[in-house]
């Protein structure tokens, strides 16, 4: 995330739901919560990230519209 190394830094914990739709299963729904830990100073970046994050991800822009997305972010400075 724009300079900030996310292999060392980000967790994402992911829960679905999957539901019978017309006789079909399907994954109907979709939450994220991700956990930052930033270093000092970078925050106001983050957050201008975060702001927009939904329109640059291409898993989010393949299943818009198809399956109901939410996601939150829990952000550590130090």
């Amino acid at each position: 995330m724009r300079g900030i190394k996310s292999a060392e830094n980000l967790v994402a914990q992911v829960e679905g739901d999957i539901e019978d739709v017309d006789g079909v299963m399907r994954i109907t729904k979709i939450r994220l919560h991700y956990l930052f830990k930033i270093p000092p100073g970078v925050r106001e970046k983050v957050d201008r990230v975060l702001a927009s994050y939904a329109e640059q991800c291409p898993a989010y822009q393949s299943v818009k519209g198809c399956i109901e997305c939410s996601w939150e972010a829990e952000i550590m400075e130090g």
